[in-house]
């Protein structure tokens, strides 16, 4: 597995892309001192390389253990296409290390003028002070000091100093993660150590727990009797579910097959479900862009999802089988996965699913038109902050929607240009619903 991190600082593309293509393989690992490839192979300046990594989803801000990201190792090294290239993949160019330094202040203090120049014009802010109390100002060396001042006040900067602990407006930090979370499949029951209950669910009961000092998530599957067949299929099934290869789907870290007792693993996400973040008090504020974000991340996660060929078990995407990182990233979990041997027939949030997926057998399904119905109740549902049909027990709900008509209604106040990409995703006819990468550059452009 670390040999990965060996080829991103040699520069061997053709490995790194064979690596890729394993679905099991966490891009955004780090190693021991939490360098990911792409911090690797931006301080090394193989620009193809990074772009494979961005292009597959390599988280841009992810931070090293002393807080570095992949921008500031390729300031301080001068690779001023890398920059350029990291900075068009939204890499925040005022982030600051443990040390209070910017990307800029190293550039500054290398002398890389050019890579210097373009941060300023792309916004660095010339009045950061680090740990220290140095400005990347007080770090250029020459002119170069009063060069940049000026471009930073033809920009329109505000000249003040801003201290080091004055540092709140610079968002979330992204960890680089642990790679012991990529390695394992089978995991001893006697390593997990189990904490409070946070959701009860048909499918299982999920709790806070530890492992490896990692906070996860175990999921205790509800199973009646663990039959020696069930105990061979849960063993096949769920490494399916272990895809790490995009930066929008929380995989299934691994699982525990200790019969009477099934249990899946995934890494704890303080925020909880979309569910929770949009029904139950969570403290995010859902604007409309947030929104967006939202519907977008889940949208390519769905397009990555259905590039695979079906390979993972039963999926019904709903906001409760979203999960909300700490950075305000949707990732689609698949710990919420319906395996062969659970109850066949039996639908547990119907209000998200398709007329056809709720009277058709599931041979007869097409199942990427219905999950785009499911995802155009999931945009309903960000534009109206509200569940769809709350009042009626599921029975209830899939009865009607499968058999008399009921469907979410448009209301006022959603975008003209949201609540037509709604209608489109939601056509009663199947064969002409949209695919995912067709709605992603949709959504994206909602966002400009």
């Amino acid at each position: 597995m670390e040999d990965i991190f060996q080829w991103c600082r040699e520069g061997n593309a053709l490995q790194v892309r064979v690596w890729l293509d394993d679905t099991e393989h966490d891009m955004n690992q780090g190693d021991d001192h939490g360098f990911s490839p792409l911090h690797w192979s931006a301080m090394e300046g193989h620009i193809k390389i990074v772009e494979m990594l961005l292009a597959r989803g390599a988280i841009v801000n992810a931070t090293n253990r002393g807080d570095d990201t992949p921008l500031h190792l390729a300031a301080a090294h001068g690779h001023r296409d890398l920059v350029l290239l990291l900075l068009k993949h939204k890499a925040d160019i005022n982030f600051t290390n443990e040390h209070g330094n910017s990307p800029l202040h190293y550039a500054c203090f290398w002398s890389y003028h050019d890579v210097a120049e373009d941060l300023v014009r792309h916004g660095a802010n010339v009045m950061i002070a680090n740990k220290y109390g140095d400005t990347p100002l007080d770090k250029a060396k020459g002119t170069q000091s009063k060069h940049l001042h000026d471009i930073a006040v033809d920009a329109g900067q505000d000249m003040k100093i801003i201290k080091f602990k004055d540092q709140s407006w610079l968002g979330y930090k992204t960890r680089s993660r642990d790679a012991t979370l990529s390695r394992h499949r089978g995991i001893n029951i006697n390593d997990l150590h189990k904490k409070d209950k946070l959701a009860s669910t048909p499918s299982g009961d999920s709790y806070r727990g530890v492992w490896q000092k990692n906070e996860i998530v175990l999921k205790v599957l509800n199973i009646r009797n663990v039959t020696q067949r069930i105990s061979r299929d849960f063993n096949e099934e769920y490494p399916k579910l272990r895809i790490f290869s995009h930066p929008n789907i929380l995989p299934v870290i691994g699982g525990c097959n200790s019969p009477p007792t099934l249990i899946l693993v995934n890494q704890y996400m303080p925020m909880g479900s979309l569910y929770r973040v949009l029904h139950e008090s969570s403290g995010v504020v859902v604007d409309l862009p947030q929104a967006l974000r939202f519907a977008s991340q889940i949208a390519r996660g769905m397009a990555y999802l259905h590039s695979l060929e079906r390979i993972i078990p039963e999926y019904f995407l709903n906001s409760r089988h979203i999960m909300i990182d700490e950075d305000l990233t949707a990732r689609i979990n698949m710990a919420d996965c319906k395996f062969s041997f659970q109850e066949k027939g039996r639908v547990y949030y119907p209000a998200w699913m398709s007329p056809e997926a709720l009277s058709k057998k599931i041979t007869d399904r097409n199942w990427e038109a219905s999950d785009m119905w499911s995802f155009a109740v999931l945009l309903w549902e960000l534009a109206t902050r509200e569940e769809p049909f709350p009042d009626l027990s599921p029975m209830e709900c899939g009865m009607k929607i499968a058999l008399e008509g009921l469907r979410v209604q448009m209301k006022p106040g959603i975008s003209s240009h949201l609540s037509k990409l709604i209608k489109i995703c939601m056509n009663e006819d199947a064969g002409k619903r949209p695919k995912f990468d067709m709605v992603v550059p949709i959504l994206e452009k909602m966002q400009r």
